[in-house]
């Protein structure tokens, strides 16, 4: 009997498509990704895993705010969540070509990929709407940022002495809306890119969807697509292979498998940063917590050794 393949979710960390101290262009995301591809092609061709592949868009959606600024005066500014399913479609182009390319090298071209430009499910009642917190957009003067606040009704905030900055809501994620067309394709031996950036934030409202301006933890979104579609595998690719307790001390200690009750413990220990691993330390409880096989947490170069066990910290229940 054939094992079956295990429907694995990715989230690709922002190195992914764009390194640190990079100008952003078409050039340089392309090179990113065909790296990033690499490792991708190699979870296919084990045979192991049907894969679904999500994606920070910070840096991305940054830029067309910039350009909506910048080009205010000749063409339509967008709203925050029409820039989110830009940068989708944009992302997931360059992931879904490169992929190709990577793994019709290999002779595995017939392997159909597409891009879900996905909409999430928040709650309206959501109380993050009462609180914006995320900065998003151009840096301004204050003087500008009143303006704004007063003309488009925008939250500002001061941005750690570098100027102001619109701040809009981070609401939790409730549902993938497309989660019944991206389990068909995963069933049809697709494989899919989806929820990229956290997915474009939908409130449902008398029978009807549309988008609201905020922004989705992109760990969390992964979580719900990964739990929408009853994945085994959660696998979240940082910057640093392993997980650590007291890191950056002299009492720095790398993590490999670890349960769910000693990974909610360390969490609630304050082991790790709100801005960056405590959010995917999050993630990944929530994952198992729903019923999930394993959550993984790797670098991305070690990414196929994560899955077979040789790296990175996996949590089980």
């Amino acid at each position: 009997m054939v094992n079956e393949k295990k429907v694995t979710v990715i989230a690709l960390g922002g190195n992914a498509i764009l390194k640190p101290g990079q100008r952003g262009t078409i050039a340089e995301q392309m090179a990113n990704v065909e790296e990033t591809c690499g490792q991708l092609a190699q979870m296919v061709e084990s045979g192991c895993y049907k894969i679904i592949v999500t994606h920070g868009n910070g840096p991305q959606v940054g830029n067309l705010l910039l350009q909506n600024e910048a080009g205010k005066e000749l063409a339509a500014p967008m709203p925050l969540h029409i820039c989110g399913a830009q940068s989708q479609g944009m992302i997931g182009f360059m992931i879904q070509q490169s992929l190709h390319n990577t793994l019709a090298a290999r002779g595995k071209g017939d392997i159909p990929i597409a891009t879900v430009v996905t909409q999430v499910v928040v709650d309206k009642d959501d109380p993050a709407f009462d609180s914006p917190s995320k900065p998003v957009g151009p840096f301004y003067s204050e003087e500008e940022a009143k303006r704004l606040e007063t003309e488009k009704g925008y939250h500002v905030r001061e941005d750690a002495g570098r100027g102001w900055r619109r701040v809009v809501p981070s609401p939790d994620p409730v549902e993938i809306f497309e989660k019944k067309a991206i389990r068909q394709l995963v069933d049809a031996r697709t494989i899919v890119i989806a929820s990229g950036g956290g997915g474009i934030p939908t409130v449902r409202e008398n029978g009807n969807i549309h988008g609201v301006d905020a922004v989705i933890d992109k760990d969390l979104a992964g979580e719900q697509l990964a739990e929408d579609l009853g994945a085994k595998i959660f696998l979240i690719l940082t910057d640093v292979e392993q997980v650590k307790l007291n890191y950056k001390t002299p009492q720095e200690e790398g993590l490999s498998q670890i349960s769910l009750d000693e990974a909610k413990r360390y969490l609630d220990e304050g082991h790790f940063a709100k801005g960056s691993m405590a959010p995917k330390m999050g993630a990944a409880i929530r994952f198992i917590e729903a019923g999930g096989e394993r959550a993984i947490i790797t670098s991305l170069d070690r990414a196929v050794d994560a899955l077979e066990g040789r790296a990175g910290t996996t949590i089980r229940s």
